[in-house]
């Protein structure tokens, strides 16, 4: 039976979920590991991961590869959150876990973190109507919002809202909270809350989801009374009252103290004081009373899409319809110019599609491309004249549901590089990038330029392009009812890249339509 396991390694502990699946809707855990490594320790304070708990997380990851040979597991995925992303020497955990655990570690944003808790509350529960999804872990909270009839999520955002952020920036480790950190916590999160107040207010929520495992703790701790009737097996929910009192109550006791009186770990004891302020802030400004706990989080939305694609019912057309509707969602908010966008991508795409031989891409590229062609031009809105360099910056500063960090930065980069400078290692961002992601940035920026050029004039003039790939040819057919003069010029002035990258010449040949 098939076997697959997610590794997610959170501010406050690393986890290892293996499940196997003899069907798609038939998943089954197999093992489950949690070691509890602070990653998160110093990091929000100082920008960068401590060297001993680097050494004991590649310790931890050593432990789960030696679980995943055991278990014989067929795929994986390894995740790792807000601590890594927030530092400096991110890339030294990363490498050294690749190196010496042989596990490769998958730096992942806000925006994908709340994509893959929202895959495993879906799966977990039925949810009829508005659903608000937080998930709250050692170094981030993620808002999300689960629209009826739409499978996928509303607004989505991330929150430099953390239960070991906001113990070492505001309290004194397990010590009782005092009055001046007690207003100081809370003037933080209603900093941080109030710009999302509007949204977090606009309608009644059908379901406030809470996800994380100090969420889990207070569901046990501040339960809401037994429905007479209820099913068994019902998700278990937080009293948002009994956690407001349990507050007051482990906020003046030692970690010590409340690890005895409660039954918690000691690496549970400090932190749940953290978590309850941000869920009694969270209800009072979603304007609820219950906060239902399904107990899932990131890795049950990783292995729960690795068991769909393995069995090959993930809707991979469904999840790039839904990246595609971000980018026009983006675009439309920096009002670029529509027409131009979709005119080049479908260029871009079909040069894309009839040149597999020579580029060797998978659809992952496509994707990219087809990204980078919608919101090429998006820097318009800030400065026309610079307008690359600042679509580079929106691109990068911008949530894209189901973009990793690395997908990211190569699909700000071929809108950047559109036009004027190559791809170069002087800057920065490209410099960062690995050998393999800085040629797919050259291969796909050679191709959007030459799509870019077909439409110099932003008038649509190319009704249709046949393109056929040889090995040292790119002939491109535009039938078109105007004249292309220029865009023939530009084309020619902009096929430079492709022939540094092809080792291939590109030719247009123009037929007149009536």
């Amino acid at each position: 039976m098939p076997r697959f396991a997610a590794i997610d390694v959170g501010s406050n502990a690393s986890r290892l979920l293996i499940v196997q699946a003899k069907e798609p809707d038939r998943i089954r855990p197999f093992r489950s590991i949690r070691i509890p490594v602070r990653l998160g320790h110093n990091v929000f304070q100082t920008g960068e991961l401590d060297p001993a708990t680097i050494d004991e997380s590649v310790e931890a990851m050593r432990t789960f590869a030696a679980a995943m040979e055991d278990a014989r597991v067929d795929d994986y995925r390894a995740v790792v959150t807000a601590s890594a992303r927030s530092a400096k020497n991110g890339h030294e955990l990363i490498d050294r876990v690749r190196r010496e655990a042989g596990i490769t570690l998958d730096t992942i944003d806000g925006t994908e973190e709340a994509r893959l808790v929202g895959l495993a509350v879906r799966e977990s529960m039925p949810l009829e109507g508005h659903a608000l999804l937080m998930d709250l872990g050692g170094g981030s909270l993620e808002l999300s919002e689960i629209v009826p009839g739409r499978d996928g999520a509303g607004f989505v955002v991330s929150l430099a809202i953390g239960t070991v952020r906001l113990l070492e920036a505001f309290m004194q480790g397990g010590e009782p909270v005092t009055v001046d950190q007690d207003r100081l916590v809370r003037e933080y999160l209603d900093r941080l809350l109030a710009p999302h107040r509007r949204k977090l207010r606009r309608r009644p929520w059908d379901h406030v989801v809470g996800t994380g495992g100090n969420l889990v703790a207070i569901s046990e701790l501040a339960p809401e009374a037994p429905v007479v009737g209820a099913a068994p097996g019902a998700v278990p929910v937080i009293d948002v009252e009994r956690a407001r009192t349990l507050l007051r109550e482990l906020s003046q006791l030692p970690a010590a103290e409340r690890a005895t009186r409660h039954d918690l770990r000691p690496d549970r004891a400090d932190v749940i004081v953290p978590a309850l302020y941000v869920v009694v802030a969270m209800a009072d400004l979603a304007d609820v009373k219950r906060i239902e706990v399904p107990g899932v989080g990131v890795k049950e939305g990783i292995t729960t899409e690795l068991v769909e694609k393995h069995y090959r019912v993930w809707d991979y057309g469904a999840e790039d319809d839904k990246l595609l509707v971000a980018a026009l969602h983006l675009g439309r908010r920096y009002h670029f110019d529509e027409r131009h966008a979709v005119q080049v991508t479908d260029l871009a795409t079909k040069i894309f599609d009839a040149t597999q031989s020579l580029h060797g891409l998978g659809a992952k590229s496509r994707m990219m491309l087809k990204v980078a062609s919608l919101l090429h031009d998006v820097g318009d809105f800030i400065n026309p004249q610079a307008h690359h360099k600042h679509s580079q910056y929106i691109i990068e500063n911008s949530d894209l549901m189901g973009v990793t960090p690395e997908m990211r930065a190569v699909i700000a980069l071929v809108a950047r590089y559109h036009r004027r400078g190559a791809p170069a290692v002087r800057h920065q961002a490209y410099r960062e990038l690995s050998p393999d992601y800085r040629e797919r940035v050259r291969k796909l920026t050679a191709i959007l330029r030459i799509a870019d050029a077909l439409d110099r004039a932003h008038l649509g003039k190319a009704k249709e392009l046949t393109v056929d790939a040889q090995k040292n040819l790119l002939q491109l057919e535009v039938r078109s009812s105007q004249d292309l003069a220029l865009e023939v010029w530009t084309v020619e002035r902009k096929a430079d890249l492709w022939r540094e990258v092809f080792s291939s010449e590109v030719r247009v040949k123009v037929i007149e339509t009536a």
